[in-house]
C-alpha cells in the first residue's frame, strides 16, 4: 500500500501557499513534515485529506485518486487527527464511536461497538470509557483523538502536531503509540512536527518545506545542519549521541 502525492499546489485567495509538492510514503512508514510556522504544513495535510481542494495535483492511495471521491469514501481511507479539537460533554466511548460514522448506514451495529471497544483496549483507554472528554488529561485526550481516527479503519493516518502542549513523558508515549499503531495495523502515517529530535527518533521519512516548496525529502540523511539552517534560519550541529542522531542549536 502506498500514498502518492503528485504536484499539489494551493493558494489562499491569490497567495500561493504550496508549490509542486510531490512525495511517496509506503505502508508501515511514518513521515514527518518539518518546517517553520506558517509554511503550509497543516494546509498540506488538509489538501491530502480533501478538507481543502487543490486545483492542481493528485493524491493517490493504493492507486485510487481521492479527489473525485465523496467525503465519506475519503474518510474510509484517511484518518485525520487535527491539532485542535472541540471538547464537549461526551464520554470517551461515544467520542471514539463517532469515528465509525463513515461506515454506519442506518444505525450503530454490533460490529461498530466491537471495533470501538477493541480500539479502546488497544490504546489502554478502556478504563476511561465512561469518563467525559473534558475530564481526561492532555495525553489521554490525544489518544482518544487517535482512537477515533483509527476506528475509521483508514489506510493513512494524518496527525497535525500530535505532541503539541504535551509534557515530555506524554510526547514520547503518544509517538510510541503512533508507531505501534502503524506497525500493528499495516498502515502509514504522516505528521507535522516542530521538534526535530522527536521527529528523528520516531519518523522513517522527512519532508522539509521552505516557503511552500520542498527543500529536502528522504530518510534521516536529509536532516543535515545545512538543510536545517536553510529551513529555519538557525545554525545547528547534527551529531550522534548514544547511538541516536540529535540536533543541537549552536
Amino acid at each position: 500500500m502506498k500514498l502518492k502525492v503528485r504536484g499539489i499546489e494551493f493558494a489562499y485567495r491569490s497567495v500561493k501557499v504550496l508549490r509542486d509538492i510531490q512525495f511517496e510514503v509506503d505502508n508501515n512508514e511514518i513521515m514527518a513534515i518539518i518546517g517553520p510556522n506558517g509554511v503550509g504544513k497543516t494546509t498540506l495535510l488538509k489538501c491530502i485529506n480533501g478538507l481543502l481542494t487543490s486545483k492542481v495535483g493528485t493524491v493517490m492511495v493504493d492507486g485510487e485518486d481521492l479527489r473525485p471521491m465523496k467525503r465519506v469514501e475519503v474518510a474510509k481511507r484517511i484518518g485525520y487527527v487535527p491539532q485542535r479539537a472541540d471538547v464537549n460533554k461526551m464520554t470517551v466511548f461515544d467520542s471514539v464511536l463517532l469515528g465509525r460514522k463513515p461506515h454506519i448506514v442506518w444505525d450503530v451495529s454490533k460490529k461498530d461497538i466491537q471495533i470501538t471497544e477493541d480500539m479502546l483496549y488497544d490504546l489502554d483507554l478502556a478504563p476511561l470509557s465512561l469518563k467525559y472528554i473534558d475530564e481526561v488529561s492532555g495525553g489521554e485526550f490525544q489518544k482518544v483523538q487517535i482512537a477515533r481516527a483509527l476506528v475509521q479503519q483508514p489506510k493513512v493516518l494524518l496527525l497535525d502536531e500530535p505532541t503539541s502542549s504535551l509534557d515530555l513523558c506524554n510526547q514520547h508515549l503518544i509517538l510510541e503509540t503512533i508507531r505501534n499503531v502503524v506497525k500493528r495495523n499495516d498502515i502509514l502515517a504522516i505528521m507535522t512536527m516542530h521538534d526535530l529530535n522527536l521527529a528523528l527518533r520516531y519518523a522513517d521519512k522527512f519532508l522539509m518545506i521552505k516557503e511552500g516548496k520542498i527543500l529536502a525529502a528522504g530518510g534521516p540523511e536529509v536532516v543535515t545542519s545545512e538543510n536545517i539552517e536553510t529551513t529555519f534560519n538557525i545554525a545547528v550541529d547534527v551529531t550522534r549521541f548514544k547511538g541516536r542522531t540529535v540536533v543541537i542549536p549552536q
